[in-house]
């Protein structure tokens, strides 16, 4: 929890990169992994449909042997593609940057290698001319779409490099037909300028430098929105964590709604609630009897069907208590029907146990027997704990109350026992009269009772 802690700080303070705190957080992970699946889609068939586009149109603007050359360049870069979709993934993939350089590689030997099928013969230096560098701008934009923001400056660099490394090797190595300088020269003798430019020897050097530093701002550019879009990613993943943290506590439609509010959810106040503990009767002595794995497996489909059974009945769950759960009605937000929603919650409970009852001892195993209590009164709510951790916490004698029901209900030997507060709550709530009548059915008074902790005795009926 510390670790996860720091880990958080450290990549909120820019200490810690995108992919790393995405190991951490699980929301993000799925979030910047359904980006970079969506995004490495969208450029691999935006490709492969520009590549397909290009293949059959080269034929017919130079109908030649030589268009081959070009169009084994074309399979290399849908192969390439291929290769990138099966290889993408959120974190730093070596193959990944490996397929990245190949693509612009392969660029830059396209443009800058003579094509061996052609009958031309002219200088290294205007091949390098003639190459349109704007095709570097389609892969980053694609590149745009499928890899990180960092990635995105190794894009930049590489192609920089390739493009200067090129330069540097024409320069050197490079075919020179002289006469053709000598007869440029000629042609615009009095205009230098004009001469040197257009000179098939020369490869312009400064318009090529030209063109990759135009290139780098351009992709720095690209690169600073896409961490600008992470960001907003994250943000996203942050909506989505709260929420799913919500509903560990509250049923769907009050997450919705509290998701609309302004307020904050943990102001402190007072209200009315309903609140209810439900426990298993003869835990310990059970678990002694079964295997660890079988109680926990145990735990987990209990608490499950409690869980549903307070969230189908409007109820926050508050906590689960190792062998039980504390559940609450009422809040966030106080309503008429909260009491009657905690009582039919009871009883459903109790119905479900007993149909779960008979699959187990169909299974042969052993029955599952609960004791509920259940009480309706004043609690203070809101957020308690320190400034590290926090708690959205229902406190009061009503809470302590219901505790003390639910224990009660093992001197009554009864399944259920409420308060009489709870009982004129129903009969006092609500327009659901049909519903409170079937609620309150079958409850019959036990008298008061001495509750531990309390002086006064409270009014109990039982089930």
């Amino acid at each position: 929890m510390a670790r996860d802690l720091r880990e958080d700080l450290a990549f909120r303070r820019g200490g810690l990169r995108e992919e790393e705190f995405a190991q951490v957080d699980p929301y993000v992970r799925e979030a910047l992994s359904e980006n970079k699946r969506d995004g490495l889609l969208l450029a691999v068939r935006a490709r492969w449909i520009a590549l397909t586009i290009t293949a059959v149109m080269i034929p017919f603007i130079n109908p030649s042997w030589e268009v081959l050359y070009y169009e084994a360049g074309l399979v290399g870069f849908a192969l390439i593609g291929w290769a990138q979709l099966r290889a993408g993934k959120v974190a730093h993939s070596r193959r990944e940057l490996l397929l990245i350089f190949c693509d612009l590689a392969l660029m830059t030997f396209m443009m800058v290698v003579p094509n061996p099928f052609s009958d031309d013969s002219w200088p290294t230096a205007f091949q390098y001319q003639l190459a349109e560098f704007s095709y570097f701008y389609v892969l980053l934009a694609a590149g745009a779409l499928a890899f990180s923001w960092r990635t995105l400056f190794a894009f930049g660099t590489w192609t920089a490099c390739l493009w200067l490394g090129a330069l540097g090797l024409v320069a050197v190595f490079g075919h020179e037909v002289p006469e053709l300088s000598d007869n440029a020269a000629a042609a615009f003798a009095g205009y230098e300028t004009i001469a040197a430019f257009v000179d098939p020897n020369d490869p312009n050097t400064a318009s090529r430098v030209q063109e990759v530093v135009i290139f780098l701002i351009v992709a720095g550019i690209l690169a600073v929105n896409g961490r600008r879009n992470n960001r907003l990613i994250f943000r996203q993943a942050d909506i989505a964590r709260e929420r799913a943290n919500l509903a560990r506590h509250f049923p769907p439609n009050i997450v919705d709604r509290m998701a609309e509010q302004d307020q904050p959810l943990g102001a402190v106040r007072s209200q009315s609630v309903a609140a209810l503990f439900v426990d298993i009767v003869g835990f310990t002595r059970m678990a002694e009897r079964q295997a660890p794995e079988d109680v926990v497996a145990m735990l987990r489909e209990f608490h499950a069907r409690l869980e549903a059974q307070v969230f189908e009945h409007e109820g926050t769950l508050d906590k689960f208590l190792g062998d039980g759960l504390m559940a609450t009605f009422g809040t966030p937000e106080p309503g008429p029907r909260d009491a009657g929603n905690a009582l039919r919650c009871a009883r459903a409970m109790l119905a479900d146990i007993n149909d779960w009852n008979r699959e187990r001892a169909a299974a042969g195993a052993e029955p599952i027997k609960v004791s509920i209590g259940v009480h309706f009164g004043p609690v203070v709510l809101g957020d308690i704990g320190s400034h590290r951790r926090l708690e959205y916490a229902v406190l009061g004698d009503t809470v302590n109350v219901a505790s003390r029901l639910e224990f009660l209900t093992r001197e009554l030997d009864v399944h259920l026992a409420v308060s009489d507060d709870l009982v004129a709550a129903v009969r006092n709530g609500g327009d659901a009269g049909a519903d409170d009548a079937a609620a309150l059915a079958d409850l019959r008074q036990s008298g008061p009772r001495h509750l531990r902790g309390r002086d006064e005795p409270i009014g109990v009926w039982t089930l």
